[in-house]
Formats: structure tokens, C-alpha cells, sequence
């Protein structure tokens, strides 16, 4: 990810003025990423709930177009072994850091 694939979200968001902000979703752009819900839309959710999902992705819906269960077995063990050795590095900083200080 870089800054750039950002950029469409920071106009949209526009955190210097947040009463400028625009959706890009509506009745017509069912597909707009960037959507606004009223307060009493929000509070009539079962518990008020903000889970909320309004874009689907097609490649759930259609089998045919997932990626074969090895495919997606080994992507879990490579984030985990690469998830694991970010561990391994802050458990081994978090040690000199105490030795340190001790």
C-alpha cells in the first residue's frame, strides 16, 4: 500500500473540515466506497451496531472464483511465519530494552 492509494479516501474524509465531506455511494453508485449515515439510521441498528457493509465482494459469492484451498492455505502460513518473526524481533528489542533499564 502506498500514500497514494489513500489519496481518494483523504478527499473524501477531508479531516481538515469534516461538514465538507461528500459519500461517493448512493441509490444510483451502489458501488461508492464512501458512505454517510444518519444518526437515526445508526441508533435503529440491532444495539446500535457500526458493523456495517454495504459493498460486497463478487469472488465470495462465486466459488468458481476463488483461489484453490492450497493457494489460500499456504498464504495463511506465509503471513504467519512473516507475522511470527515481527514477534520474534520486538520480543528480542522489548529484551535488550529491559536488560537495559533493569
Amino acid at each position: 500500500m502506498k500514500r497514494e492509494d489513500l489519496d481518494e479516501f483523504m478527499a473524501c474524509y477531508s479531516p481538515a473540515n469534516r461538514h465538507v465531506r461528500t459519500p461517493t455511494w448512493s441509490a444510483d453508485k451502489p458501488d461508492g466506497r464512501r458512505r454517510m449515515y444518519g444518526y437515526e439510521e445508526l441508533i435503529a441498528r440491532d444495539k446500535a451496531s457500526l458493523d456495517i457493509f454495504w459493498l460486497r465482494d463478487e469472488t465470495l459469492a462465486d466459488s468458481d472464483k476463488l483461489l484453490p484451498p492450497d493457494v489460500i492455505a499456504q498464504e495463511i502460513v506465509d503471513d504467519l511465519e512473516a507475522a511470527l518473526e515481527q514477534f520474534r524481533l520486538i520480543a528480542g528489542d522489548v529484551g535488550r530494552y529491559d536488560a537495559a533499564t533493569g
